[in-house]
C-alpha cells in the first residue's frame, strides 16, 4: 500500500508558498502549475491545510500563506492534514480473514503488533521533519540553480 500523493503535493504546496510568496499572488491556479495538477485538487488540499491551521488562503486576491513558524509544522502535522488514514491506521487489514483456517485465524494476533511498530516509527521519523529543515533545502537547491 502507497500513501497517496497528497502528502507530497502537501509539501509541495509549501515550498511554492515559501519560495513565492513575496512575488506572485498564491491561487490555487498558480500552485496547480507547479504541482502540474488540476486546480480542484490542489483548492481541496488548501481546504484540508487550512482546517488543520497549518495554512491561512485569502479568497480573492490574497491567496495562500503558512500560517505558523517553519519549525512548529512536521511532516506528520502535514500528514495528518491531507491523509485519509481509516481510524489512524496506515494499513488496512484485509476483510474477513477466514476463521476456519489456521492463517487466518492467527493473521492479526501475529501481524498486527508489526504494523503498529511500523507506524509508530514511521510516525517518529516524521515527527522529527519540520519545514524548516526542508524549505532550507529546497533554497539551498534552487539557489544552486540560479548561480
Amino acid at each position: 500500500m502507497q500513501i497517496s500523493s497528497r502528502f507530497t503535493m502537501a509539501i509541495h504546496i509549501f515550498a511554492c508558498i515559501d519560495t513565492y510568496e513575496k512575488d506572485h499572488k498564491l491561487t490555487s491556479e498558480f500552485l496547480a502549475s507547479s504541482v502540474n495538477v488540476n486546480p480542484v485538487v490542489i483548492r481541496r488540499l488548501l481546504q484540508q491545510l487550512k482546517a488543520a491551521k497549518l495554512i491561512t488562503v485569502t479568497r480573492g486576491s490574497g491567496g495562500a500563506a503558512i500560517a505558523k513558524p517553519l519549525d512548529e509544522i512536521t511532516f506528520l502535522d502535514i500528514y495528518h492534514a491531507v491523509e485519509c488514514v481509516n481510524h489512524g491506521e496506515l494499513f488496512h487489514f484485509h476483510e474477513n480473514p477466514n476463521e476456519a483456517c489456521p492463517v487466518g485465524k492467527n493473521i492479526h494476533h501475529v501481524l498486527d503488533g508489526r504494523l503498529d511498530c511500523i507506524q509508530k516509527a514511521m510516525e517518529d521519523e516524521m515527527r522529527q521533519m519540520t519545514l524548516a529543515d526542508f524549505l532550507k533545502d529546497t533554497r539551498t537547491y534552487i539557489q544552486k540553480e540560479n548561480q
